[in-house]
C-alpha cells in the first residue's frame, strides 16, 4: 500500500505533485534497499567465526547470545513489516525474513559445536524465542485490531532491537581483558551502523515512528570506537 500525498507534511502544487511524489518514493525505496544490502553484509559477517568453530569443532570463548537476540529481533521486525501489521514497509519484512534464516543457521551450528552445558542453555533460549514469537502472533491476530496491532508490534520491535544491540556488553570484559577485538569485530559494528543509517532514513521518509526510532544506534559508534582503541 503506497503512501498518499497527504502523508507528507508539506504542500504540493498540482503541476509538481506527481514528480515530487515520485522523487520521494524513489528516495525511501533507495534507503530501504540500501538498508537491505548493508543488513545482508551484516548477516554474512559471522561466517569467518563459524568457519573457525567448524574447523576446531568448538565454540571456544565465542558467545551465542547475540545470535539468539538477533533471531528474536529479526522475527519481530519481520512480523512488523508484513501487511497484516503495517502497510508500505515490506522491505522491513524481506530483510528480516532473510536475517531470521541466517540467525537460525548460526544458532543451530553453535548448538552442534558447543559443550553440553552451553548446548542446554542455547536450546532453552531457542525454545524461549519460538514461544515468545508464537505468543506475539497470537496476541496480534486474535486480540488486537490493525491499528493497535501496529503499535503493539512496533514497540516490541524497538525493545527487541535495544536488547540485541546491548548483547555485546556481555563480551566487553573479554575484549578488554584480552586486548583483542576478535570476539567483537570492528566491521560488524560498521555494517550495523551503515544499516542503521539507511533504515533510519527509510523510516523518516515514510514518517514511520517505529522504524526511525528503532534504528537510532547510539551504542554502535561507541563500540566501534572501543574496537579501534583496543587495536592499538
Amino acid at each position: 500500500m503506497m503512501r498518499s500525498l497527504d502523508s507528507f507534511p508539506f504542500p504540493f502544487s498540482s503541476s509538481s505533485s506527481s514528480f515530487t511524489y515520485s522523487f520521494y518514493e524513489l528516495c525511501y525505496y533507495a534507503a530501504g534497499v540500501a538498508g537491505n544490502l548493508f543488513a545482508f553484509v551484516l548477516f554474512l559477517s559471522p561466517i569467518p567465526t563459524y568457519k573457525r568453530i567448524i574447523r576446531n569443532k568448538s565454540t571456544e570463548q565465542f558467545s551465542g547470545l547475540p545470535y539468539v537476540y538477533s533471531l528474536l529481533n529479526c522475527l519481530i521486525c519481520m512480523w512488523y513489516g508484513l501487511p497484516c501489521v503495517s502497510y508500505g514497509v515490506i522491505l522491513v519484512a524481506t530483510v528480516n525474513s532473510i536475517g531470521a534464516a541466517f540467525q537460525l543457521v548460526y544458532v543451530s551450528l553453535f548448538i552442534i559445536y558447543a559443550d553440553t552445558t552451553r548446548k542446554v542453555k542455547m536450546c532453552g533460549l531457542l525454545i524461549f524465542v519460538v514461544c515468545v514469537f508464537a505468543l506475539i502472533i497470537y496476541i496480534s491476530l486474535e486480540l488486537l485490531d490493525h491499528a493497535t496491532r501496529q503499535i503493539f508490534v512496533g514497540y516490541l520491535s524497538i525493545i527487541s532491537l535495544i536488547s540485541m544491540f546491548a548483547s555485546p556488553l556481555s563480551i566487553i570484559n573479554l575484549v578488554i581483558k584480552t586486548k583483542s577485538v576478535e570476539f567483537m569485530p570492528f566491521y560488524l559494528s560498521l555494517a550495523t551502523f551503515l544499516m542503521s543509517v539507511s533504515f533510519f532514513a527509510y523510516g523518516m521518509l515514510l514518517h514511520d515512528f517505529f522504524i526511525y526510532v528503532a534504528f537510532i544506534r547510539i551504542p554502535t559508534p561507541l563500540f566501534s570506537s572501543k574496537s579501534r582503541i583496543l587495536n592499538f
